[in-house]
């Protein structure tokens, strides 16, 4: 079984003394019969204590503060895994029971919010485009994997053509983008055809074979399979989710698995530096390193205090994941 030291680090630098920081984070990979967590730690500037709940979609959350002035905020997360492979369905069960089960599910609480979807003003035309892809005939679970695979082939995956502006409707549009650019689609496709679907962020480890996204934060898409449960698929990779994925956070969508966010009271200009590191313990090695990234903001007042930065440090921790 496969066995990774991941270390993600968080980066905050402020152009002067900042004071009240209070933040959230979700940095606690997801522990299930698919993953152990040997050892988690948590190493925060000023050394706070962080309280933990589990929110409304089971994630783990935790939350911080830091009072005093200081002028950087340095959040680090080191976690020793160890994988496990997953059970595919077995696919054997009748089309039709299966969508009637599905069918079913929107008067479900558990499922309303994996269903319902958003507002795209291209879905006539995304209904068209799908209509010779997806058949009730087949099952849930060949029409989610072949959804899957219609935005692995049909969607380039290139950095910087998106941005954290950028609407899932734009992405149809451009026909590109990155891994949560195609998880988001994924969802829209899925749900559209009455699939409960959700958002997942995580990583993706090094196992030899090269994989979009390896090395880094990632987003990809869990589909519900009648008599199976939640099976992941990943769009960026055109693969169902393995033992090199690892999950951090579920949701709706990517707002909902913010890894990093808060406020605090201060100057608004500040730099912001992410990366992720991923060690195969079996290979004693580093496989996949990815580099410091940095983004900066200015205020359109510097010298005025500003009370709340909830908005654009949700925006920052976003822009970060557009860059894998």
């Amino acid at each position: 079984m496969p066995s990774y030291t991941i270390n993600h680090i968080t980066h905050y630098r402020y152009s002067s003394k900042v004071i009240d920081c209070a933040n959230q984070i979700m940095l606690y990979p997801i522990v299930d019969a698919q993953l152990e967590v040997k050892n988690h730690t948590i190493k925060i500037t000023e050394d706070p204590v962080v309280e933990t709940f589990v929110d409304y979609f089971g994630n783990h959350v935790g939350v911080f503060s830091i009072i005093k002035p200081h002028s950087k905020l340095f959040i680090e997360s080191i976690a020793e895994v160890i994988t496990k492979p997953i059970v595919l369905p077995k696919d054997d069960g009748d089309a039709k029971s299966q969508w009637e089960i599905l069918k079913n599910l929107k008067y479900n609480m558990l499922y309303v919010d994996f269903l319902k979807p958003e507002l795209f003003p291209s879905s006539e035309e995304v209904k068209k485009t799908l209509k010779d892809f997806v058949a009730e005939e087949k099952t849930p679970y060949q029409n989610a994997a072949t959804l899957s695979e219609y935005v692995y082939k049909n969607f380039i995956y290139k950095k910087g053509i998106t941005n954290i502006g950028t609407k899932t409707e734009e992405v149809w549009q451009l026909k590109a983008g990155v891994c949560q650019d195609f998880a988001h689609i994924l969802l829209i496709f899925l749900r559209m055809f009455n699939i409960p679907s959700r958002y997942i962020s995580g990583y993706i480890c090094p196992k030899g074979k090269e994989m979009r996204g390896e090395g880094a934060t990632h987003a990809w898409v869990e589909a519900f399979i009648p008599d199976y449960g939640w099976l992941g698929l990943d769009p960026t990779n055109n693969c169902i989710v393995s033992d090199q994925h690892v999950r951090l956070a579920t949701g709706r969508n990517f707002a909902d698995c913010t890894p990093v966010k808060g406020t605090y009271k201060g100057s608004g200009e500040h730099t912001l530096e992410v990366s992720v590191e991923i060690k195969n313990s079996a290979a004693k090695k580093t496989i996949e390193k990815e580099g410091l990234r940095k983004y900066s903001y200015e205020a359109k007042n510097p010298g005025e205090p500003v009370n709340s930065y909830r908005h654009y440090l949700e925006v920052q921790q976003q822009q970060q994941q557009q860059q894998q």
